[in-house]
C-alpha cells in the first residue's frame, strides 16, 4: 500500500458563495480522500487533502476547475506534514 501524503492548498478568486466547499467535499468524497474544506475571511477557501499521492495531486488538478459559478485565479499547493487528528472522512469546516 502507497503511504498517504498530506497537501494543504489555498484557492483564490471568486470560490465563495459559489458552492465550492460542498464542491470539493463530494469530489474529494469520490476519491476517499480524508481532509477538511474551510472559507477563510479574505475570500479565498483553504484544503487539507489526504490520501495517496496520485489522487491528492489529482484533487488539487481538479480545484482549478469548481462548481460552475466558481472563478478560479489561483491554487497554491504545498505537501505537509499528516495532521495528528484528522477527521476520518472529508469535512467542510465552517
Amino acid at each position: 500500500m502507497t503511504r498517504p501524503i498530506a497537501t494543504e492548498a489555498r484557492i483564490r478568486g471568486r470560490v465563495q458563495g459559489v458552492a465550492f466547499r460542498a464542491w470539493t467535499q463530494a469530489q474529494a468524497e469520490k476519491q476517499e480522500l480524508r481532509g477538511w474544506v474551510t472559507n477563510n475571511p479574505d475570500g479565498s477557501v483553504s484544503a487539507l487533502f489526504v490520501g495517496p499521492k496520485a489522487i491528492v495531486d489529482d484533487m488539487v488538478a481538479q480545484l482549478w476547475g469548481g462548481p460552475g459559478a466558481a472563478v478560479v485565479e489561483d491554487v497554491a499547493a504545498r505537501e505537509v506534514d499528516i495532521p495528528a487528528e484528522l477527521p476520518e472522512v472529508f469535512m467542510i469546516l465552517r
